[in-house]
């Protein structure tokens, strides 16, 4: 089984075969993890604790072997809002709430979570349940800089025409 021990910036020039995976945030925040590649092949990744791993990132490993770790959809709240007071609002409650929050032009997505959805339908905030990416905000106290592709994920998920896909509630 391959291992994967080193975050790199992005793939070294020359390489074309790698393995890539699909991983939910929960699983990209983990530093130790057994992982099935898109090619059903089983690898590992043994990575220093406390790191995320973004939407995009390579590891790699002392045999040159390289993995590309994407983030994968997954059952998430989103909330569309259209109005920059309401929007703030609902940053705030959240944030009170010490939540991983992705936050993009309109909308607010979190891990799914009922009573949170209560919370914000209670501000008069539409609440979504669609399977999507889950990029949330690094944090101000995290290391590095905060690496977000949330207009990829937003146009790949329909959330900058304000559509959605798959149905809305469980």
């Amino acid at each position: 089984m391959k291992i994967f021990t080193r975050i790199e910036n992005q793939l070294a020039a020359g390489i074309t075969a790698f393995e890539s995976v699909d991983l939910s945030y929960d699983d990209r925040k983990r530093g130790r993890l057994i992982l099935t590649c898109r090619s059903g092949k089983t690898a590992g990744i043994q990575i220093t604790r406390g790191q995320v791993l973004r939407h995009g990132t390579w590891l790699t490993n002392d045999n040159d072997e390289w993995l590309q770790v994407n983030a994968a959809d997954e059952a998430v709240s989103t909330a569309n809002v259209s109005d920059p007071t309401l929007f703030a609002r609902a940053c705030y409650h959240l944030g009170n709430r010490h939540v991983s929050l992705q936050i993009g032009t309109g909308f607010l997505r979190y891990q799914k979570d009922y009573v949170l959805d209560d919370m914000l339908r209670g501000l008069g905030i539409e609440v979504v349940h669609t399977p999507a990416v889950f990029e949330p905000e690094s944090g101000a106290y995290a290391k590095g800089h905060s690496h977000s592709h949330t207009d990829d994920h937003e146009h790949r998920h329909g959330q900058s025409t304000g559509h959605h896909h798959g149905h809305d509630g469980d």
